[in-house]
């Protein structure tokens, strides 16, 4: 047995060293670079996280509304033809040149958005006029009519909405589950949040920084297009980076057999020859799957309790900065260092709750603090409707600002631990998978799974938006909030199941592993 092997079951962690960096030294080559790929993608998904809702947002005759419609009929459909490209792109290109097709598109278009398409947005757009107009005309779509009026604004959405899906659910983390080992996933994959989670502080900053108003720019110059100039500059370069990341890994750490064994990976003997299949016969796969079925009903579960609840807060941001693009995205910047500096801490114990307790006490953690968090926050919401007066003064400041920090700090602890704790948890039960699963079953999971969460509960307020015409979110926080209740309550149900049906598949794994040894 080689020495790396002794090195990895020799229990020599403790101290700090076992809390801050429990990585072998010489594991390093391969999860640093890891880590790195993680700060840069979510650095982009941070900076385009925020871009899009102020957009959105703050277009001419639109609001938070709208992001409903937006998910529904542009991110869903946008997914499912982003899935069957992928799955088609699988059969016949490598794996490198299938990650650089799926990645470097989102580059151009994101480049070319700052520099040609929002400056010339006026020739693309409809007037305001116009939007108004229809609006009045359609009342039960009213929220639907900007969504295709500042098109390119929805397009931009859609695009950074797929970023989170696209690249770091799919192309990261299978890249990741296809290099890494089991013993290695329960001490790696805590650690890579922790360390990209620095690029949400970052990230943060540099929205905040560059999303401040710029009272001493030169007549003349949009201050909401010289944010974003900067923004999508940075968005290109850490993609680049990404692209260069992977490819240097390839050359220099996978042909290394001490950090991957394509004939090994993941079974602990030798790859099953298994045919390709066919987009139908993935999805029957899956169909055919209680495994990955609750592996799809938790990230399901996720999209649409989280996206319930933002859709509520982003209206009531709007209102406190009053539709001002850099105010709003500033805002946003202190909301993502924010979510970062907490991501961050909670890596740490995350990471700990990982390594000593059950997988299930980990991924219980994440649909508990949503549970508890959502009805506060929907409470303060109902009261201030009640109120009528989102100005109304309260405890020195009003009671939409109210409002919006009891959201912000909703929003922060549930992310946190959404990347502390329920991606590592997800990821880790793909490990037991075979190869056929991981590559198109995740795929379908993480891409179709995740687009259908958050279209799950933009359908939800869509609905009662178009049958209450008239009516805002906030105004209809008393049914989001039992909607919010059930949602969760199946996500608790399916982590119970997913949790005997992982510590059984994980014991068969090992026993093959050593039957083979």
């Amino acid at each position: 047995m080689s020495q790396a092997n002794e090195a990895v079951k020799k229990p020599e962690f403790t101290g700090l060293r076992a809390i801050l960096w429990p990585i072998h030294n010489y594991e390093i080559k391969k999860f640093l670079p890891m880590g790195l790929m993680m700060f840069c993608i979510l650095f982009n998904y941070t900076v385009l996280r925020d871009t899009k809702d102020a957009l959105i947002v703050n277009a001419p005759g639109s609001g938070a509304e709208a992001l409903a419609f937006i998910k529904l009929f542009g991110t869903t459909p946008a997914a499912i033809l982003f899935m069957i490209a992928y799955a088609k792109m699988s059969n016949v290109l490598s794996r490198q040149g299938l990650f650089y097709a799926a990645l470097i598109p989102f580059l151009v278009f994101f480049g070319a958005f700052a520099l040609f398409i929002y400056p010339n947005r006026e020739t693309f757009h409809m007037t305001e006029a116009a939007i108004a107009a229809m609006k009045a005309d359609y009342p039960n779509i009213a929220w639907f009519v900007p969504v295709i009026g500042n098109w390119s604004y929805s397009l931009f959405y859609v695009l950074s909405e797929l970023w989170g899906s696209a690249v770091i659910s799919l192309l990261f983390w299978q890249f990741a589950n296809e290099i890494t080992r089991v013993a290695e996933a329960k001490r790696f994959y805590g650690m890579f949040g922790l360390i990209g989670n620095f690029g949400l502080i970052l990230s943060g900053s540099v929205v905040y920084l560059f999303s401040k108003n710029r009272g001493n720019l030169p007549e003349g110059v949009d201050p909401w297009g010289w944010t974003l100039n900067y923004l999508m500059a940075f968005v290109v370069i850490s993609g680049l980076i990404v692209v260069a990341i992977y490819a240097w890994m390839n050359k220099a750490v996978l042909t290394d057999k001490r950090y991957y064994d394509g004939e090994a990976a993941s079974t602990g003997g030798k790859k099953k020859d298994k045919p390709k299949l066919s987009l139908t016969e993935s999805f029957m796969y899956l169909v055919r799957s209680p495994y990955l079925g609750m592996i799809a009903m938790i990230v399901l579960a996720y999209g649409v309790s989280i996206n319930i609840v933002e859709g509520v807060w982003k209206g009531q941001i709007k209102i406190a900065f009053h539709g001002d693009n850099n105010a709003y995205n500033a805002f946003m910047g202190q909301f993502s260092a924010t979510t970062g500096v907490i991501t961050v801490l909670l890596m740490i114990v995350g990471n700990n709750i990982l390594r000593r307790f059950s997988w299930l006490s980990a991924a219980m953690i994440t649909p508990i603090m949503i549970l508890i968090t959502s009805l506060i926050f929907f409470g303060v919401i109902m009261y201030s409707e009640s109120i009528g007066n989102p100005e109304f003064a309260v405890a020195g400041t009003t009671m939409v600002m109210v409002a919006v920090m009891t959201g912000f700090i909703q929003n922060v602890l549930s992310k946190a631990t959404k990347y502390s704790l329920f991606d590592p948890t997800k990821e880790m039960a793909y490990i037991p998978l075979d190869q056929e699963l991981k590559v198109k079953g995740k795929a379908a999971v993480d891409v179709i799974g995740g687009r259908a969460g958050k279209s799950g509960g933009a359908t939800i307020q869509a609905v009662l938006l178009s049958v209450f015409a008239g009516q805002t979110l906030a105004s209809l926080s008393h049914i989001l909030a039992i909607i919010t209740i059930i949602v969760v309550g199946l996500w608790l149900a399916s982590v119970l199941s997913l949790s005997k049906r992982f510590r059984a598949l994980t014991e068969q794994r090992e026993a093959e592993a050593k039957a083979k040894i």
